[in-house]
């Protein structure tokens, strides 16, 4: 009787626990949300242009050029349609990477108010999970235009559909998380340009947004299938245009993995963090 009374409270303070992990979270997302609220369409326009400049060049000038099963499967109409879930994966990457890491940047960098978020007495995972869901929201609203313009172009109401917006979500997570860790490392400005030189721009290419990945020779697989946004891409593209019986289930959980794993590194990068 003791035991199960032990195992009672255990579990007890378990939910405790998580229910203030959660209501830290939310208090620190909201502190941006406020902030955020009033610039809800130019951050949705901001992270439009470049998927806009991508769909006119690619996806409706070179890509006349490329024929349904030539280049690409033939299980699309043309190769616009091919590209557009990969704009959503690439817009929902470079808000949520670029907003996140500019946000803690100049909290840091330039307006000092950083130190008073490290002195509150709250749990550094619900710091990093605030942070970052408040990267997901930016994220969420550029690419919420882009599958504007999606539907727009084809008609294809599946960009809507709750698996092809999982994985955006998913993708927003893991790109906002690490937005955050870098926002946390670098001492000025020109760090962040380094970090979108050499991991963003560089993935934005490479991560199956403008290509299919089976057709690349097997050691250009390996690094293109080490890139996350390579899994959203793919992701996007099955949910959006293919059956669910060809939908790349692998896909949700290395995501989900790779989000769980940048938060554990989140904490303990706020646990730790001296401004």
């Amino acid at each position: 009787m003791a035991s199960q009374r032990a195992l009672f409270s255990s579990k007890k303070f378990k939910t405790s626990q998580l229910q203030i992990l959660l209501a830290d979270s939310l208090t620190i997302f909201w502190g941006d949300w406020l902030d955020l609220r009033v610039r809800i369409v130019p951050v949705a326009a901001s992270g439009l242009i470049s998927p806009l400049i991508y769909i006119l060049a690619f996806g409706l000038g070179l890509g006349s050029s490329i024929k349904p099963g030539s280049g690409i499967s033939g299980s699309y109409n043309n190769y616009l349609e091919f590209i557009l879930p990969g704009m959503v994966a690439l817009s929902s990457m470079t808000v949520s990477f670029a907003g996140t890491t500019f946000s803690i940047c100049g909290d840091r960098l330039f307006t000092k108010t950083f130190e008073e978020l490290l002195l509150t007495p709250i749990h550094p995972l619900a710091l990093y999970i605030g942070k970052m869901l408040a990267g997901v929201v930016r994220g969420l609203m550029t690419s919420a235009s882009v599958i504007l313009v999606a539907v727009l172009l084809t008609g294809n109401w599946n960009f809507l559909n709750p698996l092809f917006l999982l994985l955006v979500v998913l993708n927003c997570s893991v790109f906002a998380g690490l937005g955050v860790i870098v926002g946390l490392s670098v001492r000025s400005l020109e760090s962040v340009g380094l970090y979108n030189n050499f991991i963003i721009i560089p993935m934005s290419f490479l991560g199956a947004t403008f290509f299919d990945p089976g057709t690349l020779p097997a050691a250009l697989k390996v690094v293109v299938y080490l890139l996350p946004l390579t899994y959203a891409s793919i992701g996007l593209r099955a949910a959006a245009h293919l059956p669910l019986s060809q939908f790349p289930w692998y896909s949700i959980p290395i995501l989900l993995v790779i989000a769980i794993a940048l938060s554990l590194w989140g904490g303990y990068k706020f646990a730790h963090q001296q401004d």
